[in-house]
C-alpha cells in the first residue's frame, strides 16, 4: 500500500538515493542543497510515496505566488507502473491548490523517457523556452 506524506529532515539521505537512482541529479545542482532548501521555505515541499517503510518516489512541490512548480518526480524502477507517479503528482497538485494555485507547470530535460507519461495522465506540453542565469 502506498502512503503520501511530507519529507522530514531525517528522509534526506534517502531522497537523494531515489533521486540518484532515478537519474535526476546533475553535477551542477547539490541534491542535498535542492532538499534542504525545500524543507526551510514554507513556499515548497518534498513529497514521498511509501511502500511500507521505503520510500518508492518523490516530488518536490513549489508555488511562487504565480505558478507552481513540480521537480524531482522520481518513481523507483522496480516500483514503476503502480500508479505512484500519478498519486505523487496529484498530492503536489492538492498541496499547490490549498495554496492558491491556478496553475502548475514542470520541466522536463530533452530525452526523458518521461514524457509518455506525462501526456497520458493529462498534462499538455506547452510550447516555451527556459532560460536560466546562475545567481551565485
Amino acid at each position: 500500500m502506498i502512503a503520501i506524506r511530507p519529507a522530514a529532515a531525517a528522509d534526506r539521505d534517502a531522497v537523494v538515493a531515489v533521486w540518484s537512482a532515478c537519474e535526476l541529479t546533475r553535477p551542477w545542482n547539490d541534491p542535498c542543497a535542492d532538499f534542504q532548501r525545500a524543507l526551510d521555505h514554507e513556499a515548497a515541499t518534498i513529497l514521498l510515496a511509501e511502500d511500507g517503510a521505503r520510500i518508492a518516489g518523490t516530488a518536490m512541490a513549489g508555488f511562487d505566488g504565480h505558478r507552481g512548480w513540480i521537480y524531482y518526480l522520481g518513481v523507483l524502477p522496480d516500483q514503476r507502473g503502480r500508479g505512484v507517479s500519478r498519486r505523487l503528482l496529484d498530492a503536489a497538485c492538492d498541496w499547490l491548490r490549498e495554496r492558491g494555485c491556478p496553475k502548475v507547470e514542470l520541466m522536463l530535460r530533452e530525452g526523458n523517457a518521461a514524457a509518455g507519461l506525462y501526456t497520458h495522465l493529462g498534462w499538455e506540453r506547452q510550447d516555451v523556452r527556459v532560460y536560466a542565469r546562475w545567481l551565485a
